[in-house]
């Protein structure tokens, strides 16, 4: 039977010993470590991680924290570290805002020292954020219920598609979810026996999650929570306010991490270089007022690093602007079922069915181990209402905090079903099987993992997009595709394209605008009113995650087709012929921009005509040609083309369009109608 915590490394009939135990554990972690390796060989570079490396890199040799401030340093520094003895090449500045100039310069860093001689090293540094949260769980799993539950929440754990698909990577988000549950295990043990220097740890392990991810401020008030469960477990006020001191010498060794990091230094770089933007205008830019004078509170008295500041208001600020893929539609912001929603769909079922299986089997124990039922269960709580009530809905691997804390209590559901009889153990010993089938099928696109409850892997685009099926990690798999087809006519719409170019694996299909692509990094395309050959689009772009959906979706004809092919589930690959003709309208108003720069008038009008006579029905395309005439003092041909640009933005999705599209039609029918009355 299970026994409490001070008596279970001895007294649980465990049916191995501790020797053969912890070869298991050794086991376990050697096979997780040959999956996230594999991982890391197979994945093509994605969004992120070029420019974090860079980042990274740029800070450690420049002390320089401005080119990708809206991420704090610790993964990056760590991602960056084997790089620093190795002769690499760095592109010089080119001079862009600081957000485009880190995506910019990090694909040249990358890419142009080789790829992977840079990205692999990176990803084995990354991995060990991973592997250490895998023995951390199990550490943690064992002290508060013994060897054998520890051994079954870390077998769970380490065949976890998610866990795998991110475990590797250049990103913050197994780093942050690492140092939550490093934080809480720290803080259980300062509970049990108070100590400064278990104090000290909790301090340390707070710190480095607040310097790994943003979210990670928010392991404070958690603390708190649990701060407040403990007062309530001992009925004492005593305890609660002895509790919230530890938290307050918490929270201000965690301030000391954050500043270590940062150098001690509150400007962003030497020499007196600023952000780009400047902190002050762009606190002041930031959708909540009432946040924006928090964080000018907190700049005016430097209470934190510039950098970091910056980058707290950049999370502001982004998760307002994103938008969000859900159940089949766009939305300017995702609604709160999102994150449920995606929990249930990417979290393994054998994970669910476990997680379901506890109360029947906890509540019949004589000891409920109290005080470690909320040690684990107030944070997973608290974590959920604070991402429900987010607006960053962009993917589940944001509630990688949680998981670490329910593969514990898995463990436990699995721990007592095998004590309990024979069905239970068949039960148990069935799930953990399923959960090593569910990494071994699905291997390597742990990235598009869903249950079978929801369809698969394959039906997962149905529900959710972005990070949650396709972070743009195929282009090995691409290349593969097309190399063994013999296929060399072929267009491509890559969501990354830009921080990662096709190219740079050897994929050398004609460029399909993104979003991005066109608008953000203006990259070189030309796409004709009809295509053919075989095109590829990756899932983001496909679902409209860039453009909108619905008539916004430039690959809205693509979606009802059939596929010949999936790679990865991200990338699907269509043959044939195709028109394109809002694709092709959306181009040439990128184009008409162009010529107006050059001096071009007429040709830009003939552009501008062009792309309306290809898409009429897009605001887009009509505000380009009002802006045009108006430009060549066209006024009453610019007005009709501005009502007609309003009147599509009001009614077509208006939430998904630009912010300034309609002020834009609003001023342009103003300032035509006053230049046609001036005599």
């Amino acid at each position: 039977m299970l026994l409490p915590p001070e008596k279970a490394q001895t007294d649980l009939p465990l049916p191995w010993t501790n020797r053969r135990q912890l070869l298991a554990v050794a086991a376990l972690l050697l096979v997780f470590a040959f999956e996230l390796i594999h991982v890391a060989r197979v994945y093509s570079a994605n969004w992120d991680e070029a420019h974090h490396l860079y980042d990274g890199y740029n800070i450690w040799t420049k002390h320089d924290y401005r080119l990708n401030a809206e991420v704090p340093p610790v993964v990056k520094l760590t991602a960056a570290l084997p790089l620093l003895p190795l002769h690499v090449s760095v592109p010089p500045n080119a001079g862009k805002s600081q957000s485009l100039e880190a995506f910019v310069d990090g694909r040249a860093f990358v890419f142009g020292n080789g790829g992977d001689r840079l990205l692999f090293p990176a990803r084995m540094a990354c991995m060990l954020f991973t592997l250490l949260l895998a023995g951390l769980l199990y550490v943690a799993t064992r002290e508060m219920f013994g060897g054998f539950v520890a051994l079954a929440a870390l077998a769970m754990f380490v065949f976890d598609p998610n866990i795998l698909a991110h475990g590797t990577l250049v990103s913050t988000d197994l780093g942050s979810a690492c140092f939550f549950f490093a934080t809480v295990y720290a803080f259980y043990r300062y509970a049990k026996v108070q100590s400064p220097g278990r104090l000290a740890v909790v301090g340390l392990a707070a710190g480095l999650a607040m310097c790994a991810k943003f979210t990670g401020i928010f392991v404070f008030p958690m603390l708190v929570l649990l701060a407040g469960a403990e007062a309530l477990r001992a009925r004492s006020s005593a305890v609660l306010w002895k509790r919230l001191g530890a938290c307050a010498v918490v929270l201000v060794c965690a301030w000391g991490v954050i500043w270590a990091f940062y150098g001690f230094r509150y400007a962003p770089a030497p020499n007196g270089l600023e952000l780009s933007p400047t902190l002050e205008p762009y606190i002041a830019s930031m959708p909540s007022k009432t946040n924006a004078a928090e964080l000018a509170v907190v700049a005016k008295f430097h209470l934190l690093p510039k950098a970091y500041i910056w980058g707290l208001a950049n999370t502001k600020k982004t998760e307002w602007e994103y938008t969000s893929y859900f159940f089949g539609r766009m939305y300017r912001h995702g609604p709160w079922q999102y994150f449920p929603a995606a929990f249930l769909i990417k979290s393994t079922l054998p994970l669910l069915i476990a997680l379901a299986m506890l109360p029947f089997l906890w509540f019949r124990r004589e000891n409920r181990h109290t005080r470690e039922l909320y040690f684990l269960l107030i944070p997973v709580v608290f974590y959920f209402a604070l991402v429900t009530t987010s607006h960053m809905d962009i993917g589940a691997r944001h509630l990688m905090p949680v998981y670490p804390f329910l593969y514990a209590l898995a463990g436990v559901a699995i721990g007592h079903a095998f004590f309990r009889n024979r069905a239970w153990v068949i039960a148990a010993a069935a799930l953990l099987v399923w959960q090593v089938a569910t990494s071994v099928r699905i291997a390597p696109a742990y990235m598009a993992y869903g249950n079978e409850a929801w369809g698969g892997p394959s039906q997962v685009h149905r529900y959710l997009s972005d990070a949650n099926v396709d972070w743009g990690q195929q282009l090995k798999s691409v290349k593969q595709y097309l190399d063994e087809n013999h296929i060399t006519n072929c267009w491509f719409a890559y969501f990354p394209d830009g921080a990662v170019d096709p190219s740079d694996y050897g994929v050398s299909c004609k460029r399909l605008p993104t979003g991005s692509s066109l608008s953000w990094f203006r990259l070189p395309m030309d796409v004709p009113p009809v295509i053919d050959g075989t095109v590829l689009i990756s899932d983001s772009d496909l679902e409209g995650v860039e453009s909108g959906d619905g008539p916004l979706n430039w690959f809205e004809p693509f979606r009802e087709l059939k596929p010949v092919a999936t790679i990865q589930h991200g990338v699907y690959v269509y043959q044939g012929r195709f028109a394109v003709p809002l694709m092709s309208a959306l181009v040439d108003v990128r184009k008409t921009g162009d010529l107006s720069q050059a001096n071009q008038p007429a040709a830009a009008l003939a552009m501008a005509e062009q792309a309306v006579a290809l898409a009429p029905g897009s605001a887009l395309t009509q505000i380009n040609l009002a802006d045009t005439l108006a430009a060549q003092k066209q006024w009453s041909e610019a007005i009709v083309h501005y009502q007609l640009a309003d009147e599509l933005a009001r009614t077509v999705r208006p939430e998904l369009e630009d912010e300034d599209l309609i002020p834009r039609c609003k001023a342009g029918i103003e300032l035509a109608k006053n230049q046609l009355h001036q005599p």
